[in-house]
């Protein structure tokens, strides 16, 4: 074969086994000419791509002119993280919301609406669910993404999940295996480290990941995590042991191996972002996910090349690439079919919403200080008059569009018109030391006080001043949107298991007496 033949077609199998993401909300020519020229057979779409589901059905259209059966991906767990409504903020729970209803049924119907959604767009491929235990209550990373913290409840609700979004024509992707729930760090921005042994992993994340294959998942993905006790070298995206020895020899799948963002620093930082693809794939990885936060022409020739300087210096056998590529076109003509055979029913649900009602939780017995005898609920609640609401504000993990409206004080608003709010951060505490009476009590006076927290267990200065704002208000309503850890401050205590925009309309609703 002529060199110059060879490297095109090493160009074109590089190409294949890439997943870029790109900006804007119309096709770039970079992306057209990839997928003209054969190699480029998969594209990830974010929140910068979407405005609103008519122009995502033009944009997937543009994007298939050249290849009917591109792959087009998405991360659309709903709940925290979503991409369709990354800017209104999610109209169906999360994962956690699920688990804490623990009905199957429902979760299937949940990912149905979901996959029906994504069908009527054109997308093939959805990122979702994530399989992991949350066995750390603390997580930084995962946390309400999860289906909870006993594996029987995540495996199955990964299954139902599986069942019901692939039962809408759209692929699921079981993630992050094997298994991200028992980490204390988070790999956009270091690498974690599972210390489990392998019989306690084999018992607590990974049958999640099974129930998900036994339901006929298509996709598995990678978790950037170090687990010594298969691997004390190397991340499981990066390794054989995981990803061949393990996921493919001990489970069995056969189906496509796709990473995690392959720019998030628990690779990269060691490896480079061309290094961590070139490794990934020589693991076994079939393709690479990247274009979050590097998106654009120059990432995707960079990876590109190194991919193909890779083969040529012997660094990656020309078979492993080969056999990558050759996984992604047999996903890709499956996907494809699927798009185009499925009809889908496009009638507007409600399932969101009843999900969201269901999964929510209200304690009593407690008042501000935490001690027994708080004031009775019927006393509190429902709200008279328009309250004041405090929400207190993390900053949020990469995974989570920060822009995605969040929070019970909006549509609180909407039915108990007068409503005030604030919302503060840690830095905007910082900076002022009496804000948190001047916008929190202080507006409250006379009137009804609702602090929203949302993970307050990992935010030591989240719990601080909701101490202080319930320490002067043991009578205010305290509404968790995201893990609960089993105290239970304020007169009344309202989990929503998330902090979707429909999980603060159920909540709302609860709090002025619409339910």
């Amino acid at each position: 074969m002529e060199p110059s033949s060879r490297h095109d077609r090493l160009t074109r199998l590089a190409e294949t086994t890439l997943q870029p993401g790109f900006v804007g909300t119309t096709v770039p020519d970079w992306v057209r000419r990839g997928i003209a020229g054969g190699g480029l057979t998969s594209v990830v779409l974010f929140g910068r791509n979407i405005v609103d589901p008519e122009q995502v059905a033009r944009l997937t259209a543009g994007l298939r002119a050249e290849n009917r059966d591109l792959i087009i991906a998405i991360d659309e767990e709903a709940g925290d993280v979503t991409r369709l409504e990354a800017w209104t903020g999610a109209s169906r729970p999360g994962n956690l919301a699920l688990g804490a209803v623990d009905d199957v049924d429902l979760t299937e119907s949940v990912a149905r609406d979901i996959g029906r959604e994504l069908h009527a767009a054109g997308i093939s491929l959805n990122y979702a669910p994530s399989a992991d235990v949350n066995s750390n209550p603390l997580n930084p990373v995962i946390g309400a993404r999860s289906f909870g913290a006993r594996t029987d409840v995540v495996s199955r609700h990964t299954a139902a999940w599986v069942r019901g979004l692939q039962s809408a024509g759209v692929a699921a992707c079981a993630k992050h295996f094997p298994g991200h729930g028992d980490t204390s760090v988070d790999s956009h921005h270091g690498l974690p480290q599972v210390s489990a042994s392998v019989e306690e992993i084999a018992a607590t994340a990974l049958p999640p990941f099974v129930a998900a294959m036994e339901a006929g998942v298509r996709v598995v993905m990678t978790a950037h995590l170090l687990a010594p006790a298969y691997d004390p070298d190397l991340p499981a995206t990066l390794s054989p042991r995981i990803l061949v020895d393990l996921l493919r020899g001990e489970l069995g799948f056969d189906g496509l191996v796709v990473t995690d963002g392959i720019e998030m620093s628990a690779v990269t930082a060691r490896y480079g972002i061309d290094g961590a693809t070139v490794r990934a794939v020589k693991g076994g990885a079939d393709a690479v996910c990247v274009g979050g936060e590097h998106a654009g022409e120059a990432t995707f020739d960079l990876l590109t090349d190194a991919l193909v300087r890779a083969v040529l210096d012997g660094t990656l056998p020309e078979a492993r690439i080969s056999e990558a590529a050759a996984r992604v076109a047999e996903f890709a003509a499956w996907s494809g079919s699927r798009t185009r055979a499925v009809a889908t029913d496009d009638a507007a649900s409600d399932i969101g919403l009843v999900a969201a009602r269901r999964a929510l939780r209200v304690l009593t017995g407690q008042n501000g200080n935490g001690e027994a005898g708080g004031q009775d609920r019927s006393s509190v609640l429902p709200l008279v008059g328009a309250p004041h609401v405090v929400e207190l504000s993390p900053t949020m993990n990469l995974a989570v569009d920060g822009q995605t409206p969040w929070g019970v004080a909006a549509p609180l608003s909407d039915l108990l018109p007068g409503t005030t709010s604030v919302r503060l951060t840690e830095a905007d505490l910082r900076e002022s030391g009496d804000l948190l009476d001047r916008k929190g009590l202080d507006p409250a006076a006379e009137r009804s006080l609702v602090v929203v927290v949302r993970d307050a267990a990992r935010h030591g200065w989240m719990s601080a001043a909701m101490a202080r704002l319930l320490g002067s208000r043991p009578d205010a309503v305290v509404v968790e949107m995201g893990v609960p850890n089993g105290a239970a401050p304020g007169a009344v205590h309202l989990v929503t298991h998330g902090a979707t925009r429909v999980s603060g309309v159920a909540a709302a609703e609860f709090l002025a007496g619409r339910r």
